[in-house]
C-alpha cells in the first residue's frame, strides 16, 4: 500500500468509529446496531481501493465496539471480519467494468452465498421460536426471501437507471449482503458459547434469529450506502480529481 492509502486508512477508521458511535442512537437488534455510517468505508473503498476501505472499516468497527460494548472477542468474531469482507468487495467490484452478463453472474453468486450461509444453520439447527423473536421459522425464511429478491431488484434498477454507478450498486449489494451473513452467523455462534447474566448476551440466540439479524443488518446499511455514497464520491472526485480510480480500457464482448 502507498503512504497515501495508509493515511486514508487511518482517516477512514477514525471517521467510521466516531460517526458510527454517534449515529447508532443505541438501537440494536440481536446485538447489531443501526448503522448509517456504513457509507463511510464504502466511499473510501471507491476512492482509494478495496484494501483501504476494507481495513479502514475493520479497524474502525473495532474501535467503535470498544467504545460501545467493550468485548474484543465479539468484535473480532463478527464486526471486524464482516466489515473487512463487505467493504473490500464494495471497493473491488465498484472498480470493475461490468456488463449485464457479469451483473447477472454477480447477483446469482452473491445470492447463492447468502442463501447457503444463512439457510443451512437455520434449517440444520432449528431453534425456539415465538418467545424470542415473535416470528416462526417460516416467517423468518419469508422475510429473508423478500430481502434477497429486493436485493436483486436493486442491482437491476441501479444498473438500468444509474448506469455510471452500476458497478458500485452491484458491489454494495453483494458486499453488504455477504458481510451481513458473516455478522448474523458469527453473532449467533458467539452467543451460543458466551452468554451469562453478566455478559453482553444474557441468553443464547436461537438459530431462527440468524435471518432476522441478517435482514436488520442489510436493511439498515444499504439505503445509506446507495443513496449517500454516489454524491459524496462525486463531490470528492470533483474537489480532488486525483482521487478518481484508474479506468480500465473497455473491451468488446462476443
Amino acid at each position: 500500500m502507498k503512504a497515501l492509502d495508509v493515511a486514508m486508512l487511518g482517516v477512514c477508521a477514525a471517521l467510521y468509529a466516531v460517526i458510527g458511535r454517534l449515529t447508532d442512537f443505541g438501537v440494536t437488534v440481536g446485538g447489531v446496531a443501526f448503522w448509517p455510517a456504513a457509507v463511510i468505508p464504502a466511499v473510501f473503498a471507491v476512492l482509494f481501493g478495496p484494501w483501504t476501505g476494507g481495513l479502514g472499516a475493520a479497524v474502525g468497527i473495532f474501535l467503535r465496539d470498544m467504545l460501545f460494548h467493550g468485548d474484543p472477542l465479539l468484535s473480532l468474531s463478527a464486526g471486524v471480519s464482516a466489515n473487512f469482507v463487505a467493504f473490500f468487495l464494495v471497493g473491488y467490484i465498484s472498480r470493475r467494468n461490468l456488463d449485464w452478463k457479469k451483473i447477472g453472474a454477480s447477483a446469482i453468486v452473491g445470492s447463492t452465498i447468502i442463501g447457503v450461509g444463512l439457510l443451512l444453520p437455520t434449517v440444520l439447527l432449528p431453534g425456539e421460536t415465538g418467545s424470542f423473536t415473535g416470528l416462526s421459522s417460516a416467517d423468518s425464511v419469508l422475510l429473508f426471501s423478500v430481502t434477497v429478491v429486493a436485493s436483486i431488484l436493486i442491482i437491476i434498477a441501479v444498473a438500468k437507471f444509474w448506469p455510471e454507478w452500476k458497478a458500485y450498486g452491484v458491489g454494495s449489494v453483494v458486499g453488504l449482503g455477504v458481510g451481513s451473513v458473516i455478522v448474523a452467523v458469527a453473532v449467533w455462534a458467539y452467543s451460543q458459547v458466551f452468554f451469562s447474566p453478566t455478559s453482553y448476551f444474557k441468553t443464547a440466540i436461537p438459530s431462527t434469529f440468524i435471518l432476522i439479524i441478517f435482514v436488520w443488518t442489510f436493511a439498515t446499511e444499504i439505503p445509506f450506502v446507495l443513496l449517500l455514497g454516489p454524491p459524496i464520491v462525486k463531490a470528492c472526485q470533483k474537489a480532488y480529481p486525483s482521487s478518481k480510480p484508474p479506468q480500465k480500457p473497455q473491451t468488446r464482448e462476443g
